[in-house]
This record gives C-alpha cells, structure tokens and sequence, in this order.
C-alpha cells in the first residue's frame, strides 16, 4: 500500500475511532481530549484554552506588555510584545520570538497561561518578547500556522535595520541576539521556522542565537522508544496531526518528524535547547534533536 493510501486509510480509521456515530446534526464528529470536540453541524468546542486576559502592567515582575495587529497580504496576525521594567533605549536587550502550544487547537498568545508564562520570562531573562498568536486548526489546518507564524518572523526582522512601525522593536530589540522558543506545538512551530529561516535567502541577515523547544510536538510513522506502550495515547497523538494537518504527507512529514527532513543541517540558528518530560509520550521523539 502507498504512503499516501495508507495514511488515507487511518485517517479513515482514527476517524472512526474519535467519532460518535450518530444521524444527529448536534452530535459530535469527532472529539481530540483534552483539546477540542468537533460536532457534525461544524461546531467547534474548546476544551481548553479559550481564556484571554489584557495586556498590561505585570504587577509581580514589571513586565510591560501590549497587543499589536501584523499585516501581512491578506491576513491579519496579532501578537502581544513584551518589555522588561529594566529596558533603556541606550541598551538594546536580546529578543525572543514564542510560539505557543497548544496542539495546534488551543490557547493564544492572550491566554493568561502564556501571559504569566512571557511574563515570568521576560523578567527573568531581561529580554525583549514577542508572543504569536498564529490561526488555529482545524477551522484553519495546517499549513496556515506556519505560515501565519513565518509572516510573523518577517515582521518582527522588518525591524531590524530601524524600519518598520513598532517602537519596541526598534528602541529596545538587539537584533544581532534573536531567540525563538515554543512548547508542544508551539515547539514544533519554532523548529520549522528556524529550519525556513535557514532555507530563505531573504533572511540572510537575520541572526537567530538560539533557539529552546519544550516538550515539542514531533512524531513519527514508525513508533521508537515508548511510543507504542500505550496504543491509546498513540491513537491520540496520530489524531491530532490528522486532524490539524489534513492534507499532510502523513507522520513522516517532514514538519512533523525532523529525522525526515533533508534540510535539517541547514537549520538557520547557532544553538538549540530541548527539554523534555520524563513520562512525556513525546519524549524519545524529542532526542531527535540531540542526535542531529
């Protein structure tokens, strides 16, 4: 059987596993736990992560912090930056780039987890942030948040030669020390666009330091280390990617599994963090880094 028929068939057949058969219009289609649960009318539900709270002024670290709109042709992506209390415009601090998790599904760059999350980590590390709040599958699958989170990058290096419209960015950011980072899909997100920027000679100029993925959302078609000793989370992680990626090649996409990718040399950053759960299913995927 091909590649692309078998992924056909278990779409076809995770389909079936996280679906309530039912004739009922209101019935649910399908249901990704703890995430999202998808009704036959189109309903999407969210589980988790639908909270929001403003931007403001950190009252425990100082933190500032503030909501922009990036334009891009045809799209309109938001993010939320981030300034520290110590940021002069006669030093220039390192600038981080986050992408958040998620599973593709849930959560925003507003979300009061990842607000307190950038907070914390703007005051601890004395840095410039930007926070990217991409679209969400599966009302927009994949590819549209790698590609609204690279419309985002370009943004944010537009203002690296003094150009641009954001004040913060071009008073404050240092753009010779650029971070990217991301949880679960978030760190699955910043590896690709570390892999793109590497890849893109329109971003020659761009110098990404580092970057640091947590617990980062990779996987692959053949199962290693303890990926098979519960078919169930299996089942679960096989499902997420179908269902957020539709039209994917299948597990060994090279977005999902970076062992697949032949561009994984060209890495566009100097230096790469992993860390990872010790009882995390996505644990042994994750070495994947350390090994390439």
């Amino acid at each position: 059987m091909s590649g692309k028929k078998s992924f056909s068939y278990l779409l076809l057949t995770l389909h079936f596993l996280t679906t309530t058969v039912s004739t009922n219009s209101s019935a649910v289609l399908y249901a990704i736990y703890p995430f999202i649960r998808v009704y036959k009318d189109g309903r999407v539900e969210r589980l988790v992560g639908t909270e929001v709270v403003p931007a403001s002024v950190d009252p425990t670290t100082g933190v500032r912090s503030k909501d922009v709109v990036i334009t891009a042709p045809e799209l309109h992506i938001s993010a939320r930056l981030y300034l520290p209390k110590t940021a002069t415009s006669t030093h220039k601090l390192p600038l981080l780039v986050y992408f958040h998790g998620g599973a593709f599904f849930t959560e925003s760059a507003f979300s009061p987890t990842y607000h307190n999350h950038l907070n914390s980590i703007v005051a601890e590390a004395n840095v410039v942030a930007v926070s990217v709040n991409y679209r969400l599958a599966p009302e927009h699958p994949l590819p549209i948040g790698y590609q609204d989170s690279w419309h985002a990058l370009k943004w944010v290096f537009s203002h690296s030669e003094g150009n641009g419209n954001e004040t913060w960015l071009k008073n404050y950011a240092d753009f010779m020390h650029v971070y990217l980072g991301g949880d679960s899909a978030g760190g699955n997100i910043a590896h690709n666009m570390a892999i793109r920027a590497g890849l893109d000679h329109e971003m020659d100029r761009a110098v990404i330091d580092g970057m640091f993925l947590n617990c980062p959302h990779f996987w692959g078609k053949t199962p290693i280390g303890n990926e098979a000793s519960n078919p169930k989370e299996e089942a679960r992680m096989e499902s997420i990617w179908i269902h957020a990626y539709p039209n994917s090649t299948g597990f060994d996409d090279p977005l999902l599994n970076p062992a697949m990718d032949p561009n994984l040399w060209k890495l566009g950053c100097k230096r790469v963090l992993v860390y990872v759960a010790e009882k995390d299913i996505l644990r042994d995927r994750d070495g994947i880094m350390r090994r390439h």
